[in-house]
């Protein structure tokens, strides 16, 4: 048997934070809750006689986060993942928006942030450094449309043109200011989400920590962006099919992977209108939602990159995704259009598919 986890965007991470999807077995698609095992319960089953598959499924911050690990000792396996998820609890404890109680939340309230945990600085700057790549397609400071577009199901229609129009002056990345430890708004109203980005810097370092446990065979899924290291059962490579913006069982692509990271985004899951024009993901200098793509997946060494730079990338022109990614020794992707599914590939993105 061959596990194929699939990359999709379910929202949590620009969701409600850590939206997270399950591994499953072949040909069966991750996202849909039926089977995710219950808070604290691993299940581990032997595969062959000197190797076992341990995997475990739990809620967090509202929704699933997916571990799996092959390893010949089932005590050890278990014994990191409880680790791995103190960690991941002790890291969500600093990123979320939505707990007042959190760092991002302190700094969201009142606009300065003295003595910041050193993750949330190095976040904070792996997001600036985004935001220059993608030529600032990226942007974490989009906060304020965001809060604006989650009112929409309660008050009953989309935000008029004026209302986004006035928070535009809020967003911008470079009215961010990170000093020392000190981050800081120059701005009133200023506020930071970083549902794009640090999931994938909570899973690059539950990842690290499996590895320096002796666990160096393991798989993260966080709703589509997972990260990899090692091999699956019996030496194969792990397996990620792309899930289908139409949500029927054909896969746009499978792609195998040893080590590394793939990250999709995607605007067919969470909308806050019916015609799907107002969705999670919002272009900085319009305050909208971008139209161009429904799916994107990016490759990088680290989740914490593949994360940001498919967000990125759901707000670029497809042309200008692709000619940035093709300049990225580290990185592919494949973007599917919001026009009739069309498929485009960066051009080292084959030697990853295992459909090519």
């Amino acid at each position: 048997m061959r596990d194929t986890t699939t990359a999709e965007p379910c929202d949590a991470k620009r969701r409600s934070f850590l939206k997270l999807c399950g591994l499953l077995s072949a040909g069966a698609v991750a996202g849909s809750a039926a089977g995710l095992l219950p808070a604290n319960r691993a299940e581990a089953l032997l595969f062959g006689k000197q190797e076992y598959k341990v995997s475990d499924n739990r809620l967090s911050m509202g929704s699933f986060l997916s571990i799996t690990v092959f390893h010949p000792s089932r005590d050890q396996a278990q014994n990191a993942l409880g680790l791995a998820w103190a960690e991941i609890d002790r890291l969500c404890k600093i990123f979320s928006r939505h707990d007042r109680g959190t760092a991002v939340a302190e700094l969201n309230r009142t606009g300065v942030l003295r003595q910041a945990p050193p993750e949330l600085l190095e976040v904070v700057n792996r997001s600036l450094f985004h935001h220059r790549l993608t030529n600032g397609a990226f942007d974490i400071t989009v906060e304020p449309v965001c809060q604006l577009f989650q009112k929409i199901p309660a008050v009953g229609h989309p935000p008029s043109e004026d209302e986004i129009l006035a928070l535009l002056p809020r967003v911008g990345s470079e009215h961010l200011r990170v000093e020392g430890s000190t981050i800081s708004f120059a701005k009133e109203g200023m506020g930071i989400t970083l549902d794009g980005i640090a999931p994938g810097y909570i899973c690059d370092r539950a990842s690290t920590l499996l590895t320096k446990l002796g666990v160096t065979n393991h798989l993260l899924n966080a709703s589509g962006d997972i990260r990899v290291s090692g091999a699956a059962d019996k030496g194969a490579p792990w397996t990620v099919a792309i899930k289908n913006p139409d949500h029927s069982d054909h896969y746009p692509d499978i792609v195998s992977l040893r080590s590394g990271a793939i990250g999709t985004s995607g605007c067919y899951e969470i909308f806050y209108d019916q015609e799907m024009i107002y969705h999670h993901i919002i272009t900085p200098q319009t305050g909208h939602s971008p139209l161009f793509s429904t799916s994107t997946s990016a490759t990088a060494a680290r989740l914490v990159d593949a994360d940001a730079l498919s967000t990125g990338l759901m707000v670029m022109r497809p042309e200008d995704g692709l000619r940035l990614v093709n300049t990225l020794p580290e990185s592919q992707c494949l973007l599917i259009s919001r026009n009739q599914g069309r498929l485009s590939r960066s051009a080292g993105w084959s030697a990853l598919s295992s459909l090519a």
